[in-house]
């Protein structure tokens, strides 16, 4: 029997429903599968052949299997990916030979996260009602998240939804597609600071037992087991596809600062998919390229730049690789991230960082650099790139110049209309918004403002509450 276990080593082992629920593990580390199951060489091959929904059933079923019944995952998978314009779920566009962007942006909000939040709402439904109780979820996002999660649980009775951005720090898209969701369940709140001040903020919530426990608080950041889990499948559909036409296989190309799309793909590796090399793309809020560069992990201050969902220095996910890094050693993890958080950097020696450089290389991408690339994609491709899948393409690029006989996936994670304001300094071109969203300027918006200040927003999150 599959179980999950928190990467502090402190907290006890769940089932995936419980995990699922759980979000942040009572120890304040991650939930990760005790075993990660396999795919054989066959089933991969397989699956070149089979969409995308096939896919998914087939690389989630073992992880639920002793909580939701083949038959039940299949039906929430079908609800999951019917709000998304395209049955391939994440096409691939081939740029140029050897060189393919995965769209993600197919879904309801527009960003990559639609693909596990989809995925996480229908599955939240299901496990509250067979359990007859209901959660409240509490949430950071630095743009993206909060509009996937929100459109993913708006109006459902299972749960009431807080979420908390960055105050004036996300695109006026990004933060409309959020504060223009007036169902009574959802809840938006703006901080005054950064992105790493909302991830704390929700940590807290999670690490006060009290709290906790009395509001029933479940998570649908990247810290949630299921969301990383959902993210699987799109390396694996593209990863078997790339194999089969080009016999090579893929190096995948992320851009990312919470590492929790990236690990999804680790995941996907380590089930069995063939992966030439993950690239870690990052832009001026470079922590992961000076770590996989240096083996140094240190937080400096948050900049602002054109790619905001990955203005981030404290990277959450990054401590499930660390369990692996460390033989999944549950204290060595904690008083490393204990030392991270109080006291400042820590540093990982050759030994460790040379097998995990093997696997990942990184890169940096500026905002002149960001502009230019959407500039050049334009021109050569007739392709517009938001600034985040930029910054991916950038990376890709360099690394396939140095490395000709690479085969790219860069992962598009935003449609370019999320971030119009970027594009248009690019190319002179405002990028419009699909019509179930052409109306988003006029709409009417509701969020609080409230300072960096957890007794605050505790008792924000206690007043909104349905009874």
């Amino acid at each position: 029997m599959l179980s999950y276990v928190s990467t502090r080593g402190r907290a006890p082992r769940l089932g995936f429903a419980d995990t699922t629920l759980a979000g942040l593990a009572n120890d304040g580390g991650l939930y990760v599968p005790d075993i990660c199951p396999k795919l054989s060489e066959a089933e991969l091959g397989n699956m070149s052949s089979q969409n995308y929904l096939e896919i998914a059933w087939r690389v989630l079923l073992p992880f639920v299997a002793d909580d939701i019944p083949s038959e039940d995952l299949i039906r929430i998978l079908q609800k999951s990916y019917k709000t998304f314009n395209t049955k391939e779920v994440a096409p691939l566009h081939e740029l140029k030979t050897n060189f393919y962007v995965q769209e993600l942006f197919h879904g309801p909000t527009l960003a990559f996260k639609d693909v596990a939040l989809q995925f996480l709402g229908n599955l939240f439904d299901y496990i509250l009602e067979k359990k007859k109780t209901r959660v409240t979820i509490v949430g950071a996002t630095s743009g993206d998240t909060g509009s996937a999660a929100i459109e993913a649980f708006r109006g459902k009775d299972t749960a009431d939804i807080f979420i908390l951005h960055p105050h004036n720090r996300v695109s006026e898209v990004q933060r409309r597609q959020m504060t223009t969701v007036l169902d009574a369940n959802v809840h938006n709140i703006a901080i005054d600071g950064s992105f790493d001040d909302c991830q704390d903020l929700v940590k807290a919530m999670f690490n006060d037992a009290t709290f906790r426990d009395d509001l029933r608080l479940s998570a649908v950041n990247s810290i949630n087991w299921a969301r990383i889990l959902a993210q699987v499948v799109y390396y694996i559909y593209a990863g078997v596809r790339v194999l089969d036409k080009t016999g090579r296989p893929a190096t995948f190309c992320v851009p990312t600062g919470n590492f929790g799309n990236v690990y999804a793909g680790y995941v996907a590796q380590s089930m069995g998919l063939s992966v030439e090399k993950f690239l870690v793309a990052t832009n001026r809020n470079d922590i992961l390229h000076r770590f996989f560069s240096t083996g140094r992990m240190k937080a400096d201050g948050v900049e602002r730049s054109l790619s905001p969902s990955m203005d981030i220095q404290v990277s959450s996910n990054f401590e499930r690789l660390l369990f692996d890094l460390f033989g999944r050693k549950g204290e060595a993890v904690d008083q490393t991230m204990q030392h991270f958080r109080k006291a400042g950097p820590f540093h990982l020696e050759d030994g460790v960082m040379n097998p995990l450089r093997r696997l990942f290389g990184s890169g940096k991408v500026d905002d002149a650099r960001t502009l230019a690339v959407i500039k050049s994609t334009y021109e050569k491709y007739n392709y517009i790139l938001d600034p985040h899948t930029a910054v991916g393409v950038g990376v890709a690029e360099d690394y396939q110049a140095a490395n000709p006989d690479s085969v790219i996936v860069s992962l598009a994670t935003a449609h370019p209309a999320k971030f119009p304001a970027a594009v248009k300094q690019a190319i002179g071109i405002e990028p419009p918004l699909p019509d179930h969203l052409a109306d988003l300027y006029q709409r009417q918006e509701r969020y609080q403002v409230l300072p960096n200040d957890l007794a605050k927003v505790q008792a924000f999150v206690r007043a909104g509450i349905r009874k």
